[in-house]
């Protein structure tokens, strides 16, 4: 068979969200606080074998890691606490997708002003804590997302952060209608502002599945 060499698609190419996910084939989920289990639900759902993670030693045994929503303070208090963010370092340095979902978001981030906590600071962007205000300011928007397929995403936004800036090779993936940049990547890190996790649209997982794709 004649091997047909392709162009390399750009560091910042948005995977393809289609077909089979799980060639990532075990995806954790920091279960230190927030809404682990619905993505846990998603993942399980979509046929991959997800696992709650809450030891350092565990992030040998994921392929990549999700960190959902919840309150960033403590995430980032017990992370610490449980010597994860060493660890969580040296894989994301290793290539391991790593998608922070709101308060995720927040720990991911090298710079969010005022954070009393830790943070992982693996992704160049500042992130601003409850930036559209309290629980009873939460909103829904249908947001465009970049090389994303089959129409606009639902989002679902609580007391979530803005990403107010984003460093080079930081690419953005969806704004709202004011320009507020709420999902971006970098490599095979993405940080989104909303919780996919909370709607029936499994193309935000699908895409993180992607980016563990080699």
């Amino acid at each position: 068979m004649v091997s047909r060499s392709r162009p390399s698609p750009p560091a910042n190419a948005l995977p393809s969200a289609a077909g089979n996910p799980t060639k990532t084939a075990r995806v954790g989920v920091l279960g230190l606080q927030g809404d682990f289990s619905e993505h846990l639900t998603t993942l399980r759902g979509l046929g991959v074998d997800a696992v709650d993670v809450r030891r350092p030693e565990q992030l040998d045994d994921v392929d990549a890691l999700i960190i959902p929503g919840g309150e960033s303070t403590t995430i980032g208090k017990l992370a610490q606490h449980y010597g994860i963010i060493p660890k969580l370092r040296e894989r994301a340095a290793e290539g391991m997708p790593v998608w922070g979902t709101c308060a995720g978001a927040i720990f991911l981030a090298k710079d969010v002003p005022g954070h009393p906590h830790p943070l992982a600071e693996l992704m160049d962007i500042t992130v601003e804590r409850n930036a559209f205000g309290r629980q009873i300011d939460s909103f829904e928007a249908d947001l465009d997302v970049d090389g994303m397929a089959g129409g606009p995403f639902h989002a679902v936004f609580i007391r979530a952060p803005k990403i107010t800036r984003i460093g080079p090779g930081v690419a953005v993936l969806a704004r709202l209608r004011d320009g507020t940049v709420v999902a971006a990547r970098d490599g095979t890190l993405l940080a989104t502002s909303f919780h996919p996790e909370l709607t029936h649209d499994e193309r935000f997982h699908r895409l993180f599945l992607a980016l563990g794709k080699g």
